[in-house]
């Protein structure tokens, strides 16, 4: 038997990983990391890689390791130019990546990773065990389940049913069957108004000059952060945690993040590639989709047609509905889970949602607030379960 399972390989899984071997509290012979991709990371490198996001937007101490500035250290270490970004020097992906890598070598974590989708969790005498999909079962003493809302992308009705009814070329952009970005038919028109949809567009208008177009429904929300820097703190935390009402805190979570808001320096360069004219930027709101000719019309409420298109590019983020839903729901009934009303977990302070098992990420964001899925949010998580040991 195992002393910890964590379910989920991404930026929540690795972070808890990275605690509990530079804590000392397991060994990585006594670790299972359990996740459906071959490797550390694999849903964010393939999601960042599609929009070609060259900075991210959290600062440089916010990293999977335990020393806030083991990132910064890294790449002084290395000599690496231009690898930081503005006041809040925010780090580039390739040495964000690479410390990533780097880190999960010096920890030896491919010893423990076990590449596979869990389908099933229950509890045993000792402890929890977990059932794959291949048929493979793992025992352990602790179970932490990291797992986030980035396998659900959200699709707007209208397209939906209109991949539904015709099949054509129309795809959100972190699914992951999406086709070469450079073998679109033109003209192309991406959906949203977020940083997703505005990486994707400086990065298109440079393949299809001067036949990219961005609609988005709602003005340039510009914000530094996706939610304000208190967060991070007691500053609001502290209060958040007083709330007793769980759809209270839900409320106050949707109300503080910055939702499909963009940072200024990458609103500054998508209008200077609309002076250019290399782009277009319209706000409108799409309500339906006919093939007509080879070609896709876009149409609002009032159906006048708002634009023709070769091919769609849905950036619209996704859905909230809690992650692991298929295989969760039967864990909570049998052992009795609190959930709010939401469906999310009710946890303690320490993210315990019942005896030896953890959640982090998406799943604890009731105890842990709006940051709860970000990077900050991760190391907070971790370091809150490893302290509780």
């Amino acid at each position: 038997m195992l002393e910890w399972i964590i379910v989920g390989g991404g930026i929540q899984g690795m972070t808890m990983a990275a605690f509990l071997l530079k804590s000392g509290k397991t060994t990585v012979d006594q670790l299972a990391i359990v996740d459906r991709n071959e490797e550390p990371l694999a849903r964010w490198k393939q999601c960042t890689e599609v929009i070609s996001m060259p900075y991210l937007r959290s600062p440089s101490v916010h990293h999977l390791d335990v020393n806030p500035f083991s990132l910064q250290k890294y790449v002084e270490k290395a000599d690496w130019k231009n690898n930081f970004y503005g006041q809040y020097k925010r780090p580039s992906l390739k040495s964000f990546n690479e410390h990533c890598v780097h880190l999960a070598d010096d920890l030896t974590i491919k010893q423990a990773w076990v590449q596979g989708e869990v389908i099933s969790a229950c509890k045993t005498g000792q402890g929890w065990e977990i059932q794959l999909q291949n048929k493979r079962r793992l025992e352990s003493q602790k179970l932490v389940i990291s797992i986030g809302i980035g396998e659900q992308p959200h699709w707007p009705e209208w397209a939906r049913q209109f991949k539904q009814e015709h099949g054509g070329p129309v795809y959100h952009i972190f699914d992951e069957n999406i086709p070469e970005l450079t073998q679109l038919q033109g003209p192309i028109t991406i959906i949203g108004g977020g940083i997703s949809s505005v990486h994707l567009a400086l990065k298109l208008s440079k393949i299809y000059k001067h036949d990219v177009t961005l609609l988005k429904r709602h003005p340039f929300r510009i914000h530094d952060f996706d939610s304000d820097p208190g967060w991070l703190g007691p500053k609001k935390q502290r209060p958040f945690r007083a709330i007793s009402s769980f759809q209270k805190r839900r409320e106050a979570i949707i109300q503080a993040r910055n939702k499909g808001s963009i940072p200024p320096d990458l609103h500054k360069a998508l209008m200077n590639q609309v002076k250019q004219g290399l782009l277009s930027v319209m706000d409108v709101e799409v309500k339906s989709a006919v093939w007509k000719d080879g070609h896709i019309s876009l149409r609002d409420k009032n159906e006048k047609v708002i634009q023709q298109t070769g091919t769609i590019l849905l950036a619209t983020g996704f859905n909230s509905a809690m992650p692991g839903k298929d295989w969760l729901t039967p864990v909570i009934r049998s052992h009795d889970l609190r959930c709010a009303e939401c469906g999310y977990p009710i946890v303690s302070q320490s993210l315990q949602w019942g005896p030896g098992l953890y959640v982090t990420g998406a799943l604890a964001e009731l105890e842990m607030g709006p940051i709860s899925r970000n990077i900050s949010g991760a190391r907070q998580a971790a370091e809150r379960i490893v302290n509780s040991l």
